[in-house]
């Protein structure tokens, strides 16, 4: 097993499997992120609603938000490579911001509705690493925020890109983020058996749901 990577080195880590193995062939890559926008139609968002999309690298996310005209959608990956790889796949449109950072260490300088995380929460797999994550969760939001977070279930891989994982089932996911920031209202739960390029199965848990009142 690959160490884990400190917080200046998280970036090369990843820049380093993007470039060895190819934005399409990684094990989370999705042509179409189905339930993510499944989540994203549950909650109901304005287009004019400000998404942000942790982790989301390279991920396709961002096309269908831009398909579906949501017009300030920003991306956060500590990958360089993931983040051009999208930029240059989409001729970096108006209404989406890309930002290069480690979630651990960024500061926020705005705030979001909608904060949309797909499997980077269950690598952080120690109690400060999880506050860290929960602070910029917290801070990040605008009151009545929304969030959709996927992790692997409690029955899924110990282990993605050599690195170990914290898996979760809905409800140790929910008591996880609302031990940080208070009461959760989860608004949708569900499970997903993701097929990797490679053709192995990954089982996810999905949550969706509001801080507070909702404001969207």
């Amino acid at each position: 097993m690959t160490a884990r990577p400190e917080h200046a080195q998280r970036g090369a880590y990843w820049d380093d499997r993007y470039e060895r193995i190819g934005p399409q062939r990684v094990s989370w890559h999705q042509a179409h992120p189905s339930m993510s926008l499944r989540l994203v139609d549950t909650l109901r968002p304005s287009p004019s609603a400000a998404v942000i999309d942790v982790g989301g690298g390279a991920s396709t996310l961002v096309d269908r938000l831009v398909d579906r005209r949501f017009s300030d959608v920003t991306v956060l990956d500590v990958s360089d490579v993931a983040l051009d790889t999208a930029r240059r796949r989409l001729n970096d449109p108006d209404g989406v911001s890309w930002l290069r950072a480690d979630v651990l260490t960024w500061e926020p300088q705005r705030r979001w509705h909608l904060w949309h995380d797909r499997a980077v929460f269950h690598f952080l797999t120690t109690a400060d690493d999880r506050a860290a994550y929960l602070r910029r969760f917290r801070e990040s939001l605008l009151p009545g925020g929304a969030f959709i977070i996927g992790t692997f279930a409690a029955d899924g891989p110990d282990q993605c890109s050599g690195l170990p994982v914290e898996r979760y089932d809905a409800a140790k996911l929910v008591d996880t983020i609302g031990a940080d920031v208070g009461q959760v209202e989860v608004v949708a739960q569900h499970r997903e058996e993701h097929i990797t390029p490679d053709g192995a199965t990954q089982p996810f848990e999905w949550v969706a749901g509001t801080i507070g009142r909702p404001e969207l």
